[in-house]
Order: structure tokens, then sequence, then C-alpha cells
């Protein structure tokens, strides 16, 4: 289905984003804002930020505009501090020290102007031994121990894309960080500040109820072998006829009670609550869910409480009946995506604008930012 501009963008309308044109966290970081309301110019630089995909179908640069500059040339930086003057946020994903040798590090920024957020999207963080060495997700999720919880035991950890590192310990945590800074810095005495968002600490924040599991002596330290984590019979995954799959999770007695009916094992099934049993009681549900397709299990369990549902593909989703009725997916220029999200009922939020090409909103944005100089073609800069 389609969206249509509001009168209102989102609770963010007025707030002014610059983003400093990266792969990754950064620009979803960005997005999220964008999604909100606010009015983010991507700072793009000539050649592109290398994800490798038509960036007509790059959809973290949607209800962004953008302007070229190149950074490197003798006077593209203070284009970009022109932009930062009369912002109210920055974002950057750079290595340490990188945006300083461009001349649009923090000090030179928050000069130009004080009240300024500086959003700073890293991997291991701006400092510490680790600061200066390259990385992706797969990386920081490892060494926070996070991997290490993902996957059956006796295989290796398996990998979650890159949502638990780059966007829930990346990209989230920077919009959190910089909303709140946000709100300092527009307090009576209140000023601009750096924020230093690590997915590493984002990424080692998200465990924090299993820490308190592990310290409790609830969770044990080995993948596979807890409530969560699939260790546990009524948490996990099977495979149906037709080589689908079904997802399980009724952890508490009465939801448990409703599927062991449904599913047709009753009593004969192991006492849930004998650990020594699990593994028998595993055979007993993968056995049963063999019997039927996955289109047959999601009509039995269909309106009950028994927290089974069917695993659908990314494909699938924006079908799904429930997902379907609160537009949870939308069509943009034919371009099927996420709804943006959380919802608001004064200030809704939409996709108002197809992903940002490199430099089409140049004219556009001198003119509403009310900064000539950023319109000029990058080819006169002198690289």
């Amino acid at each position: 289905m389609a969206t249509t501009e509001h009168g209102s963008h989102g609770p963010l309308s007025g707030v002014r984003v610059v983003e400093l044109a990266g792969i990754g966290p950064g620009p979803f970081a960005a997005m999220l804002l964008a999604d909100l309301g606010a009015d983010v110019v991507r700072v793009d630089r000539p050649g592109g930020a290398g994800l490798g995909i038509d960036p007509a179908y790059d959809l973290t640069n949607r209800n962004k505009r953008s302007v070229l500059v190149d950074l490197k040339a003798e006077d593209g930086a203070a284009r970009v501090l022109d932009l930062v003057e009369r912002a109210d946020i920055l974002i950057e994903g750079y290595r340490p020290g990188v945006a300083e040798r461009l001349g649009v590090g923090p000090d030179a920024a928050l000069a130009r102007n004080p009240r300024l957020v500086y959003g700073r999207m890293t991997g291991w963080g701006q400092d510490g031994p680790l600061a200066e060495r390259a990385g992706h997700d797969i990386a920081y999720i490892a060494l926070t121990g996070t991997l290490s919880m993902i996957g059956k035991p006796g295989e290796p950890p398996t990998v979650p894309a890159n949502l638990v590192g780059d966007y829930a310990g990346g990209s989230l945590y920077l919009v959190v960080g910089v909303l709140a800074a946000l709100q300092h810095a527009r307090t009576p005495g209140g000023r601009g500040q750096v924020v230093d968002a690590a997915i590493v600490d984002g990424a080692s924040h998200l465990a924090m109820m299993i820490h308190g599991m592990l310290a409790a002596g609830v969770w044990q330290d080995r993948r596979g072998s807890n409530l969560l984590d699939g260790g546990c019979p009524f948490y996990g995954t099977y495979e149906t006829a037709d080589g689908q799959y079904m997802a399980v999770g009724p952890l508490e007695q009465r939801f448990y009670e409703e599927f062991g009916r449904l599913l047709g094992i009753g009593d004969d099934a192991p006492d849930r609550s004998d650990i020594g049993r699990w593994e028998e009681l595993r055979t007993v549900v993968a056995d049963r869910f063999r019997t039927r397709t996955r289109a047959e299990w999601t009509e039995v369990f269909e309106g009950s409480d028994a927290c089974v549902a069917p695993v659908l593909s990314l494909r699938e989703a924006p079908h799904h009946p429930h997902l379907a009725a609160r537009s949870t997916f939308v069509e943009h220029d034919g371009l099927t995506q996420p709804a943006p999200a959380p919802r608001f009922s004064a200030t809704p939020v939409s996709v108002r604008r197809a992903p940002a090409l490199p430099g089409a909103d140049t004219a556009a944005v001198a003119a509403d930012w009310g900064v000539p100089g950023i319109a000029r073609p990058p080819e006169q800069d002198a690289g």
C-alpha cells in the first residue's frame, strides 16, 4: 500500500541533521531520524560511499536529501561546516581521527555551532586498544560474547546477519544518544557535545538480562543450553513436512498446556520441568511437527495462545494478515519496505521520499538551509 505526505512529518519535524556519508549503522541511524521527521541532509562524496548497490534501492537513504561535496577538496570542509552551523545533529561513521583530518571533527564543528550534537558511530569506539583497527559486525559481537550465545551446541556460532551489532548495538544506541544530547542542548544552560556510540558497547548492553541470569546461576555460559537460546525444547524452531519451519515459545505453563493439546502430544510427552528429559521431549515435538505442512500447523495454532508462529521469509512477511493489517510494510515508488517505527498518535510518520540519489537535492538544500556555497558543482572543486 502507498504512503502519503502528512502535514506534520513526525515528532522530529524541524530538527536538522547532517549525515557524512558512510555505510551500515550510520546511514541507518540517520534514516531513523529522517523517518521520525528530521530534515536529514546526506553529504555524499563523488564516487559514492562504496555500498555497491544502485542508490535507488538503498532504502537506508529514504526520507533524506543529498548534496555532493568532496571533503578532500580545498574548501570541502568549509562547505560542510556551513551546513553544520545550521544543523542540530551531525552523524559520522569514520575511524577515529579521520573527521579531524578532513577538517570536520568535533572541535571544528562545535566551534561553528556550540549547540551541535556530534554523533560518532564506530565499531570499537573512539578510544581503547582496538580503536584504530578495521572491523565489521561479526567481529564486534564476537568480542562482546554476544555471538557465542547464538547457535547449536557443538556447532559453530550462527551469524545473525548484521542485525545485532550494526543496527541494534550501533544505530539504535546512536539514535538514543543523539536525541538525549539534543534534549540537553535545548535546555537552559545546555550545550552541544560528542556522542561516542560504539557497537561493542551497545551489543554488550543488549545482553544485560543474560548477564544478570549468568550472575544468578540460571544461565550457562555455553550456547544451546539455556531457556532462551534454543536449548529448551519449547523455545525453538521445528521443521514441518514440507521443509518449512514453525517457531515455538510457550514458556508459561498455561500456554504450554495449550501448545501440547493442539500439537497432539498430550500426556505422552515427558515432563517439561525435567531438564534431564528435554532431548526426549524435543524428539517428541519434532516428530509431531514433521507430520504436517507449515500451512497446516499454522491453521492448527491460529487464534490460540500457544505462542507458535510460522517462520516466514523476507518476501513472505509483508503478506501476513497481521502485518498487512498494521501496514508494517509499505510500498513507496515500487519498493516494498518496512514502515517507519514506532508510531505516534499526534505526529504520524511515513515514507515521504524515495532513497536520496547522490547530489540530487543540492539546489533545494542550498535554498532551504541558506547555504548557497553548497550548490557549486563538485567538478569545480580543486582536488
